[in-house]
């Protein structure tokens, strides 16, 4: 572990950033993440530079970009797009949220993007299906203009069985890129 002792996981499923140092949590928060065509990079990168930005920009008002291509974690000049699937791969936040992570972290720092499918190891236990819901661990992802009862009609179920399978998602708010488990 580098980077002061803090490091920077980052769940594509539960679309939140966790900040630790050391073993200990110290903040977790909502993200946008790559959109189904232009995906956010699973794996394990570092923090290689910052800048403060003047905002105003899809970057926000800070910029932490990674070892890996282009991609970073930054702000935004959208608020409402922080838990979607909406950027070209960035990591997007909350302005207020990556001002204080800016300030915490430096270049160095480890960041792992996860798609917190499977044992994730974010701070809250790991999402396991019902024994019986799901055993042969389908997984489908949430298409433009899908909805939760078009779903369950097209694969033979219930949008009440898909929500006790997927407990973490609001069935009002699915977006595309969203990953659930299918009965």
């Amino acid at each position: 572990m580098s980077g002061g002792g803090y490091h920077i996981r980052i769940n594509l499923r539960d679309r939140h950033l966790y900040l630790y140092q050391g073993e200990q949590l110290q903040g977790s928060y909502l993200v946008a993440i790559g959109k189904q065509k232009t995906p956010s990079p699973v794996g394990k990168w570092k923090i290689a530079n910052k800048r403060i930005l003047s905002g105003g920009t899809v970057l926000g008002t800070r910029w932490m970009g990674l070892n890996y291509d282009t991609y970073g974690i930054h702000g935004n000049n959208n608020p409402s797009a922080i838990g979607k699937a909406v950027s070209l791969g960035c990591i997007r936040m909350y302005n207020h949220d990556v001002e204080g992570i800016f300030s915490l972290v430096p270049i160095g720092t480890d960041v792992e993007i996860i798609a917190g499918t499977q044992g994730s190891g974010h701070p809250l236990p790991p999402y396991q299906p019902p024994a019986q819901g799901n055993p042969q661990g389908k997984i489908y992802v949430i298409k433009k203009g899908d909805t939760l009862w078009e779903i369950a009609k097209r694969y033979g179920t219930t949008v009440q069985k898909i929500i006790e399978l997927n407990p973490r998602i609001n069935p009002d708010l699915i977006y595309p890129g969203d990953v659930i488990y299918l009965p």
